[in-house]
């Protein structure tokens, strides 16, 4: 017995003096812990200031009542009920009776509210006891971060994240910058699997991530957007894109990447407009003739006979659109109507002794090496090089001429339009204006020159004007409007149906299919001046409702065009004055005369765009109520009632 005392006491004795400090160690580790305080993300916003992305900050509030004295606790317990119960809708005796009953129990992790937003976080610390601070007033908030898009799922691609998927849109491309930097803070176990900070500061403040201003203009985004989902969901189609860009400064205004779901909706399923690699039609040809024209080997009146619109080169057929073909007809006319013998004629009587000269140009338009973007996941072009002894063959250069046997993206084919609206400067596509940090500018990011000139100014003046006439009186007319102008080119290509086994077990070859088509359209407005380029993309549309780019891409366009100019028409004034909308003026001209002549009546603004309706009707002294957006549909008071001047007249716009 006594020697198990004795062993006692010496095991005690080196527990106490010889591992104290281990031991101490040990449970210290134990009942205290270093946290990290995670830094709130940079958030992104449209160039307008709209959120289009940030981290919203939710905080779970908790208490440790035993850490409140107990004259401080009866002293302001119903003033902190109180205030709980502002804030959180409850009454006031619920949380008194809650506080009471935890001050008995010695509860030291009394919850009081989840998802608390940072601004009710900030307002709580000032309550009663919560703001003596997290010794004396026993204040404990659990912070989380949550992201969110306050415009929902519109550009969500574009956007992009920074998460477990991965790294995408701007959110992945622009991670490193807008992470921040993470504090630290020391927290004490007070129960199992409960901790509490153990300082009222942090042992490292954390510093925020930079916040990202885009390009995008909400408002122009909501209209392409809606424009390209109203005509997917139409015809059925298997996904599409459609893309605004700012023409002098290269500023993406609108990005909308929509493709089909299982159940049949559309959604932002991939960004198809830089993703995606695939062979353009028609929309190609532009490239054709301006290396022809650049070259002087012909002019837009050079004579070419469409033959009966079908040719054959080498067994493969080329055909256009129309049976019969268009005769006889002019270089500008081929481009106009889209002729795809016609284009393929031309190019190969002055290139086929010379494919590399072709070639040539059409990599100084940019179309051979992809863009260089920092958003990830842009997707490779081709064009093959006559060089290139593997890949070129003895039709290459006239199936190249119409926009098949190559591959490029739509924001490649956007570019190229673009340069051609810009006066021949070639600017690279932009998503970001610039970084800021706590509302202080760190980098800005401004419009980066590709080509200063891709063309000459004759050549650019030529095919301008050619574009224009396919709106006015080429594939593109059923679009044209004589309110405001537009130039484009139209694109109706096959899609090319790999190699596969079908539903019966038969081996099918690879070959261009007559019943998949990808429909686009591609151009600028307005035409004297341009402000914006235009692209629209549509895959897989259901053939018997139309598959034609001037049925279905060319509508879109014109949508987002025509509510463009309706919806932000002070923009286009200061841009370009020369666009004018005859009935309006003469509508002004006769309110002006009925102003003068002190008459009473309403004005009828029934077809004005909405803020020159406004505009009007305020001049004059009503009171007026908008709803929608674009021309006015339907007014309250029609120009023969009388009313006075203190109801309002309600506008609905469409």
């Amino acid at each position: 017995m006594t020697i198990f005392f004795v062993a006692i006491v010496i095991q005690l004795i080196d527990i106490q003096y010889f591992q104290a400090k281990k031991y101490k160690a040990l449970a210290t580790e134990l009942t205290i812990r270093q946290d990290t305080v995670f830094a709130n993300k940079g958030n992104v916003y449209a160039a307008d200031g709209n959120l289009l992305a940030t981290s919203m900050s939710k905080f779970t509030i908790r208490m440790d009542v035993v850490a409140v004295d107990d004259k401080d606790f009866s002293e302001n317990v119903v003033a902190l009920s109180n205030e709980l119960s502002k804030m959180f809708g409850k009454p006031a005796s619920f949380y008194l009776s809650k506080l009471r009953i935890a001050k008995k129990t010695n509860n030291r992790y009394l919850l009081l509210a989840r998802n608390v937003g940072y601004t009710d976080y900030l307002k709580m610390k000032e309550f009663p006891i919560f703001k003596l601070g997290v010794y004396k007033g026993g204040f404990i908030a659990e912070h989380k971060t949550v992201r969110a898009h306050p415009i929902g799922k519109i550009a969500e691609r574009t956007i992009g994240y920074d998460d477990f998927r991965g790294e995408s849109g701007i959110e992945g491309a622009f991670a490193d910058y807008m992470q921040g930097e993470n504090g630290l803070r020391w927290k004490q176990k007070i129960a199992k699997n409960q901790w509490k900070p153990i300082s009222d500061v942090n042992e490292k403040e954390p510093i925020d991530g930079h916040d990202i201003i885009t390009t995008i203009d909400v408002n122009i985004q909501d209209i392409t957007h809606h424009a390209l989902l109203r005509q997917l969901e139409y015809f059925n189609a298997e996904h599409g894109c459609a893309v605004v860009m700012e023409t002098k400064t290269g500023e993406i205004k609108a990005i909308s990447n929509l493709g089909r779901s299982d159940e049949g909706t559309y959604f932002e399923k991939r960004n198809y407009a830089i993703w995606e690699s695939h062979e353009p039609g028609s929309t190609f040809k532009l490239a054709s003739l301006m290396v022809a024209l650049e070259d002087k080997a012909i002019d837009t009146s050079t004579v070419v006979d469409t033959d009966g619109g079908i040719m054959f080169i080498h067994g493969s057929k080329v055909e256009d659109s129309r049976k019969g073909g268009y005769g006889k007809i002019s270089a500008a006319r081929v481009f106009e109507v889209s002729s795809n013998v016609g284009i393929v004629k031309l190019i190969r009587e002055h290139y086929d002794n010379n494919p590399q000269k072709f070639y040539d140009k059409i990599e100084k338009f940019g179309f051979t090496k992809p863009i260089g973007f920092q958003i990830k996941g842009e997707g490779m072009p081709y064009i093959p090089n006559p060089k290139d002894k593997n890949r070129w063959n003895k039709i290459s250069l006239e199936w190249m001429s119409w926009g098949y046997g190559i591959s490029v993206t739509p924001m490649q084919t956007l570019m190229f339009y673009n340069a051609v609206a810009n006066n021949g400067v070639m600017v690279k596509p932009r998503f970001v204006k610039e970084l800021r940090r706590q509302d202080k500018t760190v980098k800005k990011f401004t419009t980066e020159v590709v080509n200063s000139k891709i063309a000459s100014d004759e050549t650019l003046k030529k095919v301008r004007k050619v574009m224009e006439n396919v709106v006015i009186k080429g594939t593109a007319s059923n679009i044209y409007s004589p309110n405001f102008s537009m130039a484009g080119k139209t694109g109706t290509a096959k899609k090319y149906v790999a190699a596969h086994v079908n539903e019966n077990g038969e081996k099918i070859p690879g070959q261009y299919s007559s019943e998949r088509y990808v429909a686009s359209f591609v151009g600028f407005f307005p035409v004297d001046n341009p402000k914006y380029t235009c692209i629209v993309i549509v895959h897989d549309p259901e053939k018997r409702k139309g598959y034609y780019g001037s049925t279905v891409a060319g509508p879109i366009f014109k949508e987002i065009a025509q509510k463009i100019y309706t919806s932000t028409p002070i923009d286009f004034q200061s841009v370009d004055d020369s666009v004018k909308f005859a009935s309006i003026e003469n509508d002004f001209k006769n309110y002006e005369k009925l102003l003068q002549n002190g008459q009473d009546s309403i004005p009828n603004v029934i077809g004005m765009p909405g803020m020159d309706a406004v505009s009007l009707l305020e001049n004059k002294g009503y009171k007026v109520k908008v709803s929608g957006i674009g021309k006015v549909k339907n007014q309250s008071f029609l120009k023969d009632d009388k009313s006075t001047k203190e109801g309002t007249i309600i506008l609905k716009l469409l």
